[in-house]
């Protein structure tokens, strides 16, 4: 009975974390395409020169 639960709860363990890995891949990509969006859409400032979209 032991080891059942034991693989049974390194199964569920290893599926967490695979589910967690998986949803952490897709934050990355969207965080990428969000970064990468402001290279394309940043605004000028005064002085005709770029100007940075975050504040850092």
């Amino acid at each position: 009975m032991v080891p059942i639960l034991i693989v049974l709860l390194l199964a569920l363990i290893l599926f967490g974390a695979g589910f967690a890995l998986k949803a952490l891949w897709w934050i990355a990509l969207a965080v990428l395409v969000i970064w990468l969006l402001g290279f394309l859409f940043r605004s000028t400032s005064a002085a005709g020169g770029r100007s940075r979209w975050y504040r850092w």
